[in-house]
């Protein structure tokens, strides 16, 4: 974006919405609503009347791992953020060090042939970079051991500083979230679904909207960098190919949950924007220049300007529309990052769903 916004410091979402008062639940957060030009202020609450009976809620199911660990290398601690396993059983990971508020600041990865030691005498080996030049993340082995298991009884959820305290894993799994039979998952919350409840949901069905799900396992990203995505897996069920293919065809609306559920649809669409089933690694990165094929809308939480998800949203809106969104968001208060509100972008009112099938 050419137009930064400054996010003051005290917008930051420090706590979950159900934590902030009594009688408070996870949707309980507020909902901006952009339509071309129009902004509007709402409750997430209120999501079912900004959405209309035939329109298609695309949702990640990827549940939220427990994937930060403690480490030493050394004398020296670490925090090890595991990202993704790959297909030959190594993990992409991340080197945090701890920074005495129990966050982490940044490291660099490496060098090749590092040992970090694990709790319970679990070792890991730092093999290369994940991408060439590449400093943050690297692929390692953990030799003989089952790292779902090790997550599940050393790891605890990833949080940044802007948040006040480390919560239970559950605050970060969404309504969406399936386990998987190989304990494969997201190292951050797909948390633009974090607001929905089961009540919501019900809501939304009742009134005609439909919902499709996939899943696309999300990797750490950086809060200093700003890098785009790596490379993560995703899967596109059959039935809900179907689903999305009917809804277009009947000019429902595809609204996506999220930037991960534009990322597996995306990486599923053919340059037709006919969605096929499918499942593997996509290094898609959705720009305005790319364009998208299929969504013609986005639920999204509130990030940072710099962040590169934005170019997705102004591959979806527009550059003009989502700075008006976020000045408008700042204006009003707004909270920030993955416990605070969310922002629904839509088409202008009198606008045919369109998509763009550039290359």
């Amino acid at each position: 974006m050419t137009t930064v916004v400054r996010v003051p410091e005290e917008l930051s979402a420090r706590v979950p919405a159900e934590q902030r008062g009594p009688g408070r639940d996870r949707d309980s957060v507020r909902l901006l609503v952009s339509r071309g030009g129009e902004v509007s202020h709402h409750t997430f609450a209120e999501l079912p009347r900004q959405l209309r009976a035939g329109d298609l809620l695309v949702v990640n199911t990827s549940p939220t791992l427990a994937a930060a660990v403690d480490g030493r290398i050394g004398h020296a601690r670490v925090v090890v953020h595991f990202s993704t396993r790959g297909d030959d059983g190594r993990w992409a990971v991340e080197l945090r060090d701890p920074d005495g508020r129990g966050t982490t600041g940044p490291r660099r990865g490496g060098p090749a042939r590092t040992e970090v030691c694990l709790a319970g005498d679990v070792r890991l080996v730092m093999e290369e970079p994940l991408t060439a030049g590449g400093a943050r993340l690297w692929w390692a082995r953990v030799p003989g051991t089952d790292v779902p298991g090790l997550l599940r009884r050393h790891g605890r959820a990833i949080r940044y500083s802007y948040t006040e305290r480390d919560q239970p894993l559950s605050v970060y799994q969404t309504v969406f979230a399936l386990p998987s039979a190989d304990g494969a998952g997201s190292a951050e919350m797909p948390s633009a679904a974090r607001p929905f409840t089961a009540r919501l949901v019900t809501e939304l069905v009742s009134r005609g909207t439909q919902v499709a799900p996939i899943r696309l396992h999300t990797g750490v990203s950086s809060a200093e960098a700003h890098e785009p995505p790596s490379m993560e897996w995703y899967e596109v069920p059959e039935a809900s190919a179907r689903l999305i293919n009917a809804a277009r065809a009947g000019d429902g609306r595809i609204v996506a949950v999220g930037t991960t559920a534009v990322r597996a649809v995306e990486s599923a669409a053919g340059p037709d924007g006919v969605v096929r089933a499918g499942r593997g690694w996509t290094d898609l990165v959705v720009t305005p220049r790319r364009g998208v094929r299929v969504v013609d809308g986005l639920l999204t939480g509130l990030h940072e300007p710099e962040a590169s998800h934005l170019l997705m949203l102004e591959a979806v809106a527009g550059r003009a529309a989502v700075e008006r969104a976020y000045a408008a968001a700042v204006r009003g208060l707004y909270l920030w990052h993955e416990f605070g509100d969310a922002h629904l972008i839509l088409p202008a009112e009198n606008a045919h769903p369109g998509r763009c099938f550039s290359n």
